[in-house]
């Protein structure tokens, strides 16, 4: 069983890293500014999501999954309030 975790915190994780690099891959890349908030968003979101689902099952007290899924839910709001702000300011300049 403790291989089983290992290897799914491993594929979890890295997966993220994947998407966070494919976001970061968007940032750099896209032309204007609101196709970047939208690769910086959904690809950093999936990311930060699947490794907190990898480090899940490495968190040992009672807290620790739930600190790991508050600082998912904080990224998700703050990210969906700054998003559409920030598009709005870029389409003004």
């Amino acid at each position: 069983m403790t291989l089983a975790l290992d290897a799914f915190s491993l594929v979890a994780i890295l997966l993220g890293l994947v998407f966070f690099a494919a976001g970061t891959a968007g940032l750099l890349r896209f032309p204007d500014a609101s196709s970047r908030l939208h690769a910086l968003t959904k690809a950093d979101h999936l990311g930060l999501g699947l490794i907190v689902l990898g480090l899940l099952p490495r968190a040992e007290a009672v807290g620790g999954p739930a600190r790991l899924i508050a600082v998912w839910l904080l990224v998700l709001v703050s990210s969906a309030a700054a998003g559409p702000l920030l598009a709005r300011l870029a389409r003004r300049q």
